[in-house]
């Protein structure tokens, strides 16, 4: 069986289809390694990219394609209501088929290594590869995003793991990691009132309180007059989008207000979809092998 490895970066543009393009572009070129989704927001200025494939070529087309947003895109121009701190913001590795979490953190230390030599890139190390427990967490890597980080990196508790600590001049900085599978998961809200959006984020993020694996802040989706929970569930299994989705929605009504839609924001795996299906259609003794498609 081959070794497969999903990477997911994360780029801070959301808006200009010829960078998007271009930078897609570098992950196409690589030979053993299958884009299998882009996805943009305008209101997020954030860009989601999926691809798996070998160990050597995933990290190819990981360095590739930072190496381009290093080029095209300028964090000093930058707006958009997602957290970030970087051109390239995040690049996580997944193991997926025969191969180890560990490998994975193997993986992210040289690509990090190499971004940091090679492009002049800060790089902090997070989840299973930080290298410190105050990183583990994605947001504590990115407190006070782009413009805090500009002011604090000389600071010895804000040192990147690998580089200088300076931030690149226009590509900022960015964030390498090794986790299990993340469904980045947004629910949006019948209120332009984002302070409705950050009392319900608080109710279910972990650290809050909330649920265990659970990552959520309130924000305003400016071009739709919205307000949106935004989620990252990195455990569906521990904690399922169903059960968050119910939270979400009882929380609203207290202040009278609707979910009107939710989003999942590039892939997930299937079982998460099914965990969901099952609980909502109350389905009794039912197994994936049911799902035709499995049996193809």
């Amino acid at each position: 069986m081959a070794k497969i490895i999903e990477c997911v970066p994360n780029f801070s543009e959301g808006c200009n289809r010829e960078i998007i393009d271009a930078i897609t572009a570098e992950v196409k070129s690589v030979k053993g390694v299958t884009l299998l989704n882009v996805q943009s927001d305008a209101s997020h200025n954030r860009t989601v990219v999926t691809f798996i494939g070998e160990p050597a070529a995933v990290k190819q087309a990981a360095f590739a394609s930072c190496a381009k947003a290093t080029e095209l895109i300028d964090m000093e121009q930058h707006h958009g209501e997602h957290p970030r701190i970087g051109a390239t913001d995040v690049i996580p590795f997944t193991p997926v088929s025969d191969v180890t979490i560990e490998e994975c953190i193997e993986l992210a230390n040289e690509l990090g290594k190499e971004i940091a030599e090679k492009l002049g890139v800060p790089v902090y190390m997070y989840e299973a590869a930080a290298k410190k427990p105050e990183r583990i967490k994605l947001p504590d890597v990115r407190k006070g995003q782009y413009e805090g980080l500009k002011t604090e990196i000389g600071k010895p508790e804000r040192h990147p793991d690998y580089g200088m600590a300076q931030m690149h001049p226009t590509a900022g900085a960015t964030v390498v990691g090794a986790r299990q599978f993340l469904i980045a998961y947004n629910i949006n809200l019948s209120t332009s009132d984002v302070i409705i959006a950050k009392k319900i984020a608080n109710t279910i993020r972990e650290a809050k309180g909330g649920y265990k694996y659970c990552r959520a802040m309130g924000i305003m989706i400016e071009e739709r007059n919205m307000a949106q929970v935004t989620i990252n569930m990195v455990n569906y299994e521990g904690t399922p989008l169903h059960r968050v989705f119910e939270t979400v929605k009882s929380e609203a009504a207290r202040y009278g207000v609707n979910v009107i839609g939710s989003e999942i924001v590039g892939m997930l795996p299937m079982q998460a979809l099914i965990d969901t299906t099952a609980f909502y259609l109350r389905l009794e003794d039912f197994d994936r092998k049911q799902v035709m498609e499995e049996n193809m």
